[in-house]
Formats: C-alpha cells, sequence, structure tokens
C-alpha cells in the first residue's frame, strides 16, 4: 500500500465535522479515548419512539483520522438504530484488524491506508463506539 496516510480527502472530512455541537439534553451520550494517542471523542444521541438517532451531537479532540472517522459517523448516522450501529462498529473492528471485509458504510475505504498502522486503529473506532454505545443508552432511557 503505497497510499498516504493522510490524503485530501482525509483532511477535508476532519475539517468537516457535521453535528459539531453537543446536544442540551442528550437521551444518551458517550466519551470514548484513546489511550495511544489520546484522542477524545463524545457522541450524544437523542432517539424517536422507534429507538433510531433522530439528533446527534458531537465533540471531537482528535487526530485527522479520528477526525475523518467522526466526520463519516456523523453523515450517516441518523435513523441508524443501535443495532445498526453496533453492526457498524464491530464491523469496522474487524476489517482494521484484517478479519473482515470493508465495512459497509460509506466512506470506509478512506482508511484503507491505515490498516498495516495499528497505533491508529483505536482512534478510527472511537465515533463508532461512542455512538453505538450513546444510542443504546438513548433507547434503554426510552423505555424506562
Amino acid at each position: 500500500m503505497n497510499a498516504p496516510l493522510y490524503n485530501a480527502e482525509i483532511l477535508r472530512l476532519a475539517a468537516t465535522i457535521p453535528h459539531h455541537d453537543r446536544l442540551t439534553d442528550p437521551m444518551g451520550s458517550s466519551e470514548k479515548r484513546s489511550p495511544v494517542c489520546g484522542s477524545r471523542v463524545t457522541v450524544d444521541v437523542n432517539v424517536d419512539d422507534q429507538g433510531r438517532v433522530s439528533e446527534v451531537g458531537l465533540l471531537v479532540r482528535a487526530c485527522a483520522l479520528g477526525q475523518a472517522s467522526s466526520s463519516l459517523m456523523g453523515a450517516s448516522v441518523i435513523g441508524k438504530s443501535p443495532e445498526e450501529l453496533a453492526i457498524a462498529r464491530d464491523a469496522l473492528t474487524a476489517w482494521l484488524a484484517g478479519e473482515g471485509p470493508l465495512p459497509d458504510w460509506p466512506g470506509f475505504n478512506l482508511f484503507t491506508p491505515a490498516l498495516p498502522h495499528s497505533a491508529r486503529h483505536a482512534s478510527i473506532r472511537l465515533a463508532f463506539e461512542a455512538a453505538a454505545e450513546a444510542a443504546e443508552a438513548a433507547r434503554t432511557r426510552l423505555h424506562a
């Protein structure tokens, strides 16, 4: 793989994170941190009556890869169920570890140059780990 780790599309995504303000009173919230690099992503969500994400707010303090991953997650998270987010999280984790196919989420192919850089994988996973956890917490609160 000769593609650069930080390419123009990664940097563009890092600079254009959607939903970049935290929610005032979220139904679910989760913060994830990479112990390797210190990147941190907080995801707040509200869900609708069916438990699907209806609103999202992000606080991203991460490297360019973590920011780009947060951008991809934020761009497509609305309407997703906690199960769909858990599937995306698990598929991303498996793919990064070389144990699965490219996940079915728009844009993940941009992270192909990061595959041999295992120290970068945690920051790429943060937004999806936090989103899955926050959505599940929101659904639990909805049905409490």
